[in-house]
């Protein structure tokens, strides 16, 4: 009992630590399982045995005889169900031709290579080193994001770098599942014509039963046969039941048909989808601590000793200082990447979950089946991804400033809300060459905006998932501008941390004006105008247009006729080069002439300079 309640403790302590120091979770997990595992069992036990046993004389421990490799796999199976159910072919055809070829190319180039340099490096068998190539394609979202969270990058570098990441943890996936299925059915040996018929029918059992299973489901949940309340229980009982069926139907079938099932799911027109990624999501966070702090743990010290010796360092600077990069320049050819931004991309590969949670489960079973070398399958793999994660984790700022693709200033501005104004404020700042992203929860505001070739996304700001976002990194200015005072007040409480850097504004209440200070007014988007006086302001005129100032007495007569002019509302203030709000040029500069200011709404024409000569 104290070590089943001990390895939810420490796994769901693992993650705070990672989200506390923004590192990926992975390090953490596998660091506590080796230290309670192997590590204490070899130097901090008197009686030399582990403190978390999963596996002990082979029938002892917490997960006795086969106990550990049905609770692996079916926690792989979710974790995968999960991985499936983000990749959607939208998201492949959009992504650009480096990213593309990045899954494609780049991961053919790391398989084939990675194989190949392990074969002869370690002498160990065709199909071991090529499962251990087809384990290591995989990058994974979970160890990019914390590592990328806090490095300010070219919006360029920061995409490809995370949807690499998302779609290649199924593809990744799917790889190693295909060929570890090869080596089973092969039995280790040569390939006859019944070990690929054997293979053939893991292949269809597989993606029949995902398809099938996952099509079911999808009418089940459309046509309300599933209480709501019972949803995700169901849908977790429906992915283990397909991982178990396929495996009766072929032998090291499942996983293949649970991500098939994921994908299909993801693709189609599920109503709860959203809902049942977040408890997928929540749910493969507990596994994944549950997991690897397991697999850590059974690790034997005589397994990490198979890497004491020079051809392990050999092996990961090839992986990673000559395969990695030789896949992304490939994949980058010709494309608009420069040299610094390919260098940057090449040395950010760490490998994840994925990689690990496959490898163990895989070892252990070519380990029963008795195939050479397969010994070597888990200590390598986790060798790849502690030491790809370290290496990422200590050194990616640095090499970023290095190579010249730190962004010094982030200036970029993050609008909250995407209404009829603000996207025609969005598209004036853009035409000023400023980076301006739009997020919000109304899909037809959202859709409309990317019609008019505006960067926006569809997002609710009480979701957690806006902080994650990495093509987020170089926004400095975050603008609150929603018809709700309440969502405008909770996301500049809540990100002006993340995101507010060089200022934080909203658009005010109409309480809020009447009561607020000259002080509390310049964290205002607009010192005299609330959300009504914005839309008004709008219909009124749908253009930003511009006015000349040249002296500090007309800019002052000139803000003094716009708060008498209710459908007219002053937005900025351009000096040189350099454009401001109201409200920030109010706080920073002294110097109020040669100026230009742009407003919307009625047109002021010359009105104003009447008052200025009075």
């Amino acid at each position: 009992m104290l070590e089943l309640a001990g390895i939810i403790i420490l796994g769901i302590l693992a993650q705070w630590v990672a989200w506390k120091f923004k590192i990926p979770a992975i390090l953490p997990l596998i660091l506590i399982g080796l230290l309670v595992g192997p590590i204490a069992a070899a130097y901090l036990s008197e009686d030399g045995t582990k403190w978390i046993a999963p596996i002990w004389n082979g029938t002892k421990g917490l997960f006795p005889g086969d106990g550990l490799y049905y609770f692996v796999s079916l926690a792989i199976s979710v974790i995968l169900f999960e991985g499936g159910l983000t990749l959607k072919r939208s998201e492949i055809k959009n992504v650009g031709p480096v990213i593309t070829k990045l899954i494609t190319l780049g991961a053919a180039i790391t398989f084939f290579g990675a194989g190949i340099v392990t074969h002869y490096v370690f002498n160990l068998g065709w199909e071991i080193s090529f499962l251990f190539a087809g384990l290591i394609i995989v990058t994974g979202p979970t160890v990019i994001t914390p590592i990328l969270r806090n490095i300010p990058l070219k919006k360029d570098v920061s995409t490809v770098l995370k949807w690499e990441g998302i779609l290649i943890d199924p593809i990744g996936a799917l790889v190693a599942v295909l060929v570890f299925e090869f080596i089973s059915v092969g039995g280790g040996g040569g390939f006859t014509k019944t070990a690929l018929m054997e293979f053939g029918k893991i292949l269809l059992f597989g993606t029949s039963f995902g398809f099938t299973f996952a099509h079911a489901l999808a009418y089940a949940m459309n046509k309300k046969l599933i209480p709501h309340y019972l949803l995700n229980v169901v849908s977790l009982s429906t992915v283990l039941l397909v991982f178990v069926a396929s495996e009766v139907f072929a032998h090291e079938s499942g996983l293949l048909a649970v991500v098939v099932m994921g994908m299909v799911l993801g693709n189609g027109k599920l109503k709860n989808l959203k809902e049942l990624l977040y408890f997928k999501e929540s749910l493969s966070i507990l596994l994944i601590s549950i997991l690897f702090i397991l697999l850590s743990a059974n690790i034997n010290i005589e397994d990490l000793m198979l890497l004491y010796t020079w051809k392990t360092p050999v092996l990961f600077t090839i992986v990673v200082f000559i395969i990695r990069p030789l896949a992304v320049f490939a994949s980058a050819y010709k494309s608009k990447l420069n040299l610094n931004e390919k260098l940057f991309i090449s040395w950010v590969g760490p490998r994840g979950i994925v990689a690990a949670g496959i490898a163990s489960l895989f070892g252990s079973k070519l380990l029963k089946q008795g195939v050479e070398g397969a010994e070597y399958i888990t200590p390598l793999v986790f060798m790849i991804v502690l030491g790809t994660v370290l290496l990422n984790a200590t050194t990616a700022r640095l090499f970023a400033k290095m190579v010249g693709v730190f962004l010094k200033t982030s200036d970029a501005i993050l609008f909250v809300g995407a209404s009829n104004p603000v996207r025609l404020i969005a598209k004036y700042l853009k035409e000023k060459g400023k980076r301006v992203i739009l997020i919000d929860s109304n899909s037809n505001f959202i859709e409309q905006a990317n019609t008019d070739g505006l960067e926006a996304f569809k997002v609710d700001v009480y979701d957690e998932d806006l902080t994650d976002n990495i093509e987020l990194n170089d926004v400095g200015y975050l603008i609150a501008i929603t018809g709700s005072d309440m969502v405008n007040n909770y996301t500049v409480n809540r990100f002006s941390k993340n995101f507010g850097e060089h200022g934080t504004y909203k658009l005010a209440s109409s309480q809020e004006l009447q009561e607020a200070s000259d002080t509390e007014r310049k964290n205002f988007f607009t010192p005299n105008d609330d959300y009504i006086n914005l839309s008004e302001a709008y219909r009124e005129n749908p253009l930003i247009m511009e006015l000349k100032i040249e002296t500090a007495i007309d800019y002052e007569a000139i803000l003094s006729a716009f708060s008498k002019e209710e459908k007219s509302i002053p937005l900025f203030i351009q000096k040189g080069k350099e454009i401001y709000l109201i409200s920030e040029f109010e706080k920073t500069s002294e110097v109020k002439e040669h100026l230009t200011l742009s407003y919307l709404g009625k047109s002021i024409g010359d009105s104003y300079k009447s008052n200025s000569k009075a």
